[in-house]
Parts: C-alpha cells; sequence; structure tokens
C-alpha cells in the first residue's frame, strides 16, 4: 500500500493553511524517525531538514561554516553548539521553507532546544506559526530487535530490516541490486549503550516540549503502515 498516496485531501488542507508548520522529531537511533519524516516530508511537500547531511554537505562544499565543522571532525571533536545552529538557522532561513519544514536530528540537547526556539523566533518574525515536537515511544526490547535485524546497502545506503521492511530477493537491494550488509556496530550490546546514552542525554528534552505544550507522543511499535497512520492522526490534530 502507498501511504502516501491515499492521502490527498489532507495535503490539500495544509496547502491552504496560511499557518506555517515547524515539526521536529524526538526518539532513540533504529525507533523509525528517518523511514516516518522522509514520507512525510514527501506527503506535506515540506523539506525534510537532516543535520547530519546538512552538516556533510557543508563540508563537502567547503563553505565558511563547513571548513570550521571539518577543523572539529577532525581532530574527533564535537561541532559547536553555535555552528550547528549557525548552519541549522541558514538552512531554515531558504525560501523552500517558508510554508514549513520537518528538522529530524536536531535539536539533541535542551541548550540546543533553546537555540532552536531563537532561530525560529528570528526568521518567523510576526508570522503565525504551529510547532510540534513528536516524540517516538517505542519499546527497548522493540528496538534493540529492530537494530539486530537491520540490513544496510553500501552502495546506495538504504536501510532495511529483515523483520519490519525485508527486501523482495533476500539480502539484495530492491534499488541498486547490491548486496545487503550489516553493520559491525549493529549488535546487542552496542544498541543497549546507544538507548542508554539516547536516554541520557537527549531524552530530558521530552519533558522541556511537554512544558511547552507542543509534545506528541507516537506509538513507534508496528510496521511501517501502521505508525504512518498514526502519524497522520497526530498531524491533523
Amino acid at each position: 500500500m502507498n501511504v502516501i498516496e491515499n492521502n490527498t485531501n489532507f495535503i490539500d488542507i495544509e496547502k491552504s493553511s496560511i499557518m506555517k508548520k515547524e515539526l521536529i522529531f524526538l526518539g532513540p537511533p533504529a525507533c523509525g524517525k528517518g523511514t516516518q519524516t522522509a514520507m512525510l516530508a514527501e506527503y506535506l511537500g515540506f523539506p525534510h531538514v537532516d543535520t547530519g547531511s546538512l552538516l556533510r554537505a557543508e563540508i563537502q562544499k567547503e563553505s565558511p561554516n563547513g571548513i570550521v565543522a571539518k577543523s572539529f571532525i577532525d581532530k574527533g571533536n564535537l561541532v559547536p553548539v553555535e555552528l550547528v545552529g549557525s548552519i541549522i538557522k541558514d538552512r531554515l532561513s531558504e525560501d523552500d521553507c517558508a510554508e514549513g519544514y520537518i528538522l529530524d536530528g536536531y535539536p539533541r540537547s535542551v541548550e540546543q532546544a533553546d537555540m532552536l526556539e531563537v532561530i525560529n523566533d528570528d526568521i518567523n518574525g510576526d508570522m503565525k506559526t504551529d510547532f510540534m515536537a513528536i516524540y517516538f515511544d517505542i519499546n527497548q526490547d522493540v528496538l534493540i530487535s529492530r537494530i539486530i535485524n537491520r540490513r544496510s546497502c553500501p552502495n546506495c545506503g538504504e536501510i532495511y530490516n529483515v523483520k519490519y521492511k525485508p527486501t523482495a530477493v533476500e539480502g539484495v537491494c530492491d534499488k541498486c541490486q547490491t548486496s545487503l550488509i550489516q553493520r559491525k556496530d549493529d549488535n546487542e550490546e552496542v544498541a543497549k549503550a546507544r538507548f542508554e546514552t539516547y536516554f541520557k542525554q537527549t531524552a530530558p528534552l521530552i519533558d522541556y516540549y511537554k512544558a511547552k505544550g507542543v509534545l506528541r507522543t507516537l506509538d513507534a511499535d508496528g510496521t511501517i503502515d501502521e505508525v504512518w497512520e498514526r502519524l497522520i492522526e497526530i498531524i491533523k490534530d
């Protein structure tokens, strides 16, 4: 089933709205954020701003921000919060974000959340906006099962899952017919460590956005289509 094509009425409603929609997604690794944000971006016609890809693009084109960011990464250091914020602000100021955007991978801390609020205020001025933080809630055991069953294409980067998103031909990428691989860190021990790290560093954002009244919780346990239908119901509200 093509879940995107089955909801055209909602697209018309969104496009006719004068209120800018700003969406961010929270959730641990492998909770399904990447898949759902990509689908939602296509569905709404909003840009999917993936901060990891954005940072790599700045480095590749050797922009002033990219050059500075690379100097930190090359030394094994984290890119400063202010620099990441500058890159995010430049992207969200572009014309294709005027009606709305989907921000993936940012903010990762309360400090970054405060910065994002300032960025949005600077860009939007007196414009009416609808800001929503969507939290992908999922049981740790389900998450670990997803991670250890995950497979990726070394050629095009497409991600699959043996249980939840299998390929048409076992072990072969549907898009480019390359043999899939399992990342060395996609094991139970590493998965548990990543889960714990997430909740220590990023989970405070759940309370942060709940206090602001903009948090929506999504049950992320289910098939891609099931989670998609729940996501659309949240967006409609």
